[in-house]
């Protein structure tokens, strides 16, 4: 069989390159000065979401969620260039979170490309704070402190994949949890949460690696200083995710973060939820009324507070250039390179020898826009834009 070639702009290097793949490796990276292909047309590693709520009006967390939602949340990213994912499972009662682990397992077990699509299940909650404001769009009744023979009965029923766990610290017994928990190999992330700073401090000590979505689920007015966010900021022990739709965070706020984290220690996240590509209006979504405007911001309806997102990660990326000035290969490493780091995959790197997750996509930077063309997920074509109807 031909190898499968690629061409396009390189993100560090800015020059044309051809890309051949056999298998799932990337055999051949060459320089293509005199290449025809447009100069809008850039060659990048496949992105990587480790937060994931659902997408195309498909619920991860819904009373109907199986295995085909699953794989059809996985088809609707790659669109978006999204090569690996990791879909997100929300507080609910216990019965309804493992019958969502059971139907992502049973993707992984029944399809060999959900379960390499899959790069780990994400469980954000119930372990959060009850709190107005910190608890987000989670509904309270579900909201309980952390357990571990519920933490066991998830990943049970989750086969194993649960990578990464977003709780609140403040709880009664949660740095004994969180030192359990990060012995197992599971990422714990801090979020949703109210805790007194001295709590992020010493849940950093007990293992606590990840902020999620750092300056979101929190209170809307805030002590100036301490606080739980500066605290976040400041530990060099944590990488953070951070949501740039222009909604979550100002652009001041997204460059701060930048900053203080630095490119090395940022993730990016879509948090994108069912309603995700749906027509502005008013739904009832997971027993919550929402409000999706045409600027695509989702809000608890009567409320300040947001409800998820409707990003994808592509987008994501001019948007960060953007409101940071930073370049294509960081804001691409940002969503990709460090993604895969943190969970401890093989993605996201554009060398030989490499695995070949890639996308090829036209980006505009005057238009804040990157365009996905072609999606390739470990050598195999998965998306092609000028293969879909018109």
């Amino acid at each position: 069989m031909a190898p499968v070639v690629l061409v396009g702009r390189h993100p560090a290097r800015g020059i044309p390159v051809e890309v051949a793949i056999e298998g799932d490796r990337i055999t051949r990276i060459r320089d293509q000065p005199d290449s025809a292909s447009p100069p809008h047309l850039w060659l990048l590693p496949g992105l990587v979401d480790i937060q994931v709520n659902g997408y195309a009006g498909l619920d991860l967390n819904g009373p109907d969620v199986d295995p085909g939602v699953v794989t059809r949340v996985m088809r609707s990213l790659q669109a978006k260039g999204v090569t690996r994912f990791c879909p997100t499972v929300c507080t609910q009662s216990h019965d309804q979170m493992r019958r969502t682990l059971r139907a992502i397992a049973e993707a992984c077990r029944t399809d060999p490309r959900v379960r390499y699509g899959v790069a780990g299940i994400h469980v954000e909650g119930p372990f959060i704070s009850p709190e107005d404001g910190p608890r987000g769009a989670h509904p309270r009744e579900h909201v309980r402190p952390p357990d571990w023979e519920e933490f066991e009965a998830f990943q049970d029923a989750a086969g194993g994949r649960i990578r990464v766990l977003t709780l609140a610290p403040e709880w009664p017994g949660a740095l004994a949890f969180i030192r359990r928990l990060a012995g197992t190999g599971v990422v714990v992330a801090i979020g949703h949460t109210a805790a007194p700073p001295e709590a992020i401090g010493r849940a950093v000590e007990a293992g606590a690696r990840l902020s999620t979505h750092l300056g979101n689920g929190s209170h809307s007015m805030l002590q100036r200083h301490p606080n739980y966010i500066w605290e976040q900021l400041a530990a060099d022990d944590l990488w953070a995710s951070i949501i740039v739709d222009g909604h979550h965070l100002p652009p001041a706020v997204v460059k701060t973060f930048v900053r203080a984290k630095g490119v090395a220690r940022t993730i990016l996240i879509s948090d994108a939820v069912a309603l995700a590509g749906l027509s502005p209006g008013d739904y009832d979504w997971l027993g919550l009324r929402v409000t999706l405007g045409m600027d695509g911001r989702i809000g608890l309806t009567g409320t300040p507070y947001l409800a998820g997102s409707t990003l994808d990660l592509a987008a994501a990326i001019p948007k960060v250039i953007s409101f940071t000035g930073v370049t294509l290969v960081e804001a691409v490493t940002m969503a990709s390179t460090n993604p895969s780091r943190l969970l401890g995959i093989e993605s996201g790197i554009l060398e030989e020898g490499g695995r070949a997750d890639l996308m090829v996509a036209h980006y505009k930077q005057d238009a804040m826009a990157l365009e996905v063309q072609r999606t390739v997920v470990a050598g195999e074509t998965v998306w092609d834009a000028s293969q879909e109807p018109h």
